[in-house]
């Protein structure tokens, strides 16, 4: 039926020819100079290289050499090596404990159907070394040639072969900087390795062969590198680790996300994922966390065949995986504020991502912190909320050591308090969305333990809402009831409240309900039970927090210090914006030209 189908139409089935086949097979493969030098940089790992060597011309596109000091080859496998599917990578025709980066046997027929490639090649202990030429899918015979132990591959003029597959490239610039982005990638996962990338004779970097947390800290810039996390989790046979930046650095994409699987750098959805859910509490939306993070598995747990460059995988257990990456990571954001884990927070590093906030009623500029007897009646999860006396002096707290946020100095546009740190880092902290996080936190605990305590109002409040938002709460009665707020219609388009999550004390009804329906309007259904709940949580937080322009004593600002000190995540509020900025001697002299 097909045949006669085809023969109709004028279409036979046929074999095709050896060239087009491995034409075919180079658009799968290398389908940008960063995917051809993925794989040659991969072979080199493979080979038992310690220090590699990277030279791109024109972003790749005219020339990309790639020198190692590995194990190199014969005549006889140079031969071999340019042929499709041969490769000494596989111990077993299983395709299951695959433990090389490189396994396919497409990649060297691949970039030479594609371009012009020459391989010089030497073993250790060998007099002299072997060249083999592919240029279009033509190979040369392998010649003696002069050269170190260890391999030099140069790829010449991408694509000349394929010239449609050519006008698909973007600039060299861009082009280069896939290809700076996957050495890096790979530098990463492999940092007792020497790396070394130079682009149109400019050298980007040249690393020594080192630990981990030394070649994180050099691949991932310095914001991120002062403010880095250590990740730790084991499960079932997993085990992660790695590094994630405080909330305080993120990026416009997920450029500056690395995940590494059995020594493979990869860019699986599961653990992009993942790491976004782990972030979802503490960082702005639409802004991406700054993470590399290194998994090990069993070989039978995951299948990397998935994907012709190899850059996703398969797990046995997606949802273990899952789990596991969110809760490392977690676990590794949840330290309180100001501590040697949660790293100083840069004061421009959210410039460009946020718009001005609404305007602050007006307050002087400058307000040293008055003096006033402690509070004995201070409640656990919320600082009281009574104006300061209008006596000012200025403080003469010593900051202890133990304390990282330091001792308050004074309150500047009564909305941020301005601290100094034992080691003399001045720290200004946003009131109002350091003690939303607080806020937030205790709400938390208490859901998790069982549920929101509820303060009844002495008097029901009636609040008036359009027919929609009404409709929007009230189909959410049960959940706000765990969340301590008591509510039950009250005629067409109004609420009667009967109860207010105690936490918040006595916030305003009305703009509380108006709020929590606005919410309720934006996340829909799209997230789960416990999301919603969550997302709820914040919104009462934020209702339930000192406000922008309060006045506050002396122990009330130590108070809220201590507490951030103390609560998981205090370094951003609710909506991931940061609670404080810590400025460092060293800094400070920078600003005033003094170093």
């Amino acid at each position: 039926m097909s045949a006669t189908s085809d023969s109709a139409s004028g279409c036979r089935i046929r074999l095709l020819p050896s060239a087009i086949v491995d034409r075919i097979a180079a658009g799968e493969v290398i389908e940008r100079p960063a995917a051809a030098l993925k794989e040659l940089v991969e072979n080199a790992l493979d080979a038992g290289a310690r220090r590699i060597a990277v030279a791109l011309t024109g972003g790749g596109i005219e020339r990309i050499e790639v020198t190692d000091d590995g194990a190199g080859m014969s005549a006889a496998e140079l031969a071999l090596a340019v042929q499709r599917h041969a490769t000494s990578k596989l111990a077993d025709e299983t395709l299951v404990r695959i433990a090389t980066l490189g396994f396919r046997g497409e990649a060297l027929p691949s970039i030479g159907a594609a371009a012009r490639l020459e391989i010089t090649s030497r073993p250790a202990g060998t007099a002299e070394a072997q060249r083999i030429r592919v240029e279009g899918g033509r190979v040369s015979a392998v010649m003696p040639a002069a050269g170190p132990p260890g391999t030099r591959a140069v790829v010449a003029d991408l694509f000349f072969a394929t010239p449609a597959r050519r006008k698909f490239l973007k600039s060299p610039r861009v082009e280069a900087d896939h290809a700076e982005a996957a050495m890096r990638r790979l530098a990463l996962a492999a940092p007792e390795v020497g790396f070394r990338l130079e682009i149109d004779g400019r050298t980007l970097f040249d690393l020594p062969g080192q630990d981990r947390a030394a070649r994180v800290a050099a691949l991932l810039g310095p914001e991120a590198a002062a403010a880095l996390l250590e990740v730790a989790g084991e499960r079932d046979g997993m085990v992660l680790t790695g590094f994630a930046a405080a909330p305080s650095v993120h990026r416009a994409t997920g450029a500056g996300q690395v995940f590494v699987v059995n020594r493979r750098p990869v860019t699986d959805p599961v653990l992009k994922m993942a790491l976004r859910v782990a972030y979802r509490e503490v960082i702005v939306p639409g802004r991406h966390p700054v993470a590399a993070l290194f998994l090990e598995l069993p070989a039978e747990a995951v299948d990397v065949n998935v994907h012709p460059a190899k850059t996703e995988l398969r797990f046995r257990d997606a949802d273990a995986v899952r789990g596991l990456v969110i809760g490392g990571v977690r676990a590794a954001l949840a330290g309180g504020a100001g501590h040697a884990s949660m790293l100083t927070l840069r004061p421009m590093a959210y410039a460009t991502a946020h718009a001005a906030r609404s305007a602050r009623p007006a307050s002087p500029v400058y307000a040293a912190i008055p003096s006033a007897p402690a509070n004995p009646g201070m409640a656990e999860a919320q600082l009281p909320l009574a104006a300061a006396p209008s006596a000012r002096v200025l403080a003469a707290a010593e900051p202890a050591p133990a304390h990282p946020l330091g001792a308050p100095v004074a309150q500047v546009l009564d909305t941020y308090i301005l601290a100094v740190a034992a080691d003399g880092a001045l720290v200004l902290v946003d009131q109002h969305a350091a003690h939303e996080r607080l806020t937030h936190e205790a709400l938390r605990a208490q859901h998790v333990a069982g549920g929101v305590r509820a303060q009844p109002l002495l008097l029901p409040a009636v609040v008036e809402l359009t027919q929609a938002e009404a409709a929007r709460l009230l189909a959410r009665a049960a959940e706000l009831a765990r969340l301590g707020l008591e509510i039950e219609e009250f005629g067409s388009g109004a609420v009667l409240v009967r109860a207010l999550p105690a936490a918040l004390g006595t916030p305003e009804p009305a703009a509380l309900l108006r709020d929590l329906a606005d919410e309720l309007g934006e996340i829909g259904e799209t997230l789960t039970l416990e999301a919603r709940l969550d997302a709820m949580l914040a919104r009462l937080a934020c209702h339930g927090s000192i406000r922008a322009g309060r006045r506050l004593a002396a122990e009330e600002m130590a108070t809220l210090l201590r507490r951030m000190e103390a609560t998981p995540r205090a370094a951003t509020c609710s909506h991931g914006r940061p609670t404080y900025l810590k400025f460092s001697r060293a800094e400070i002299e920078r600003l005033f030209g003094r170093r």
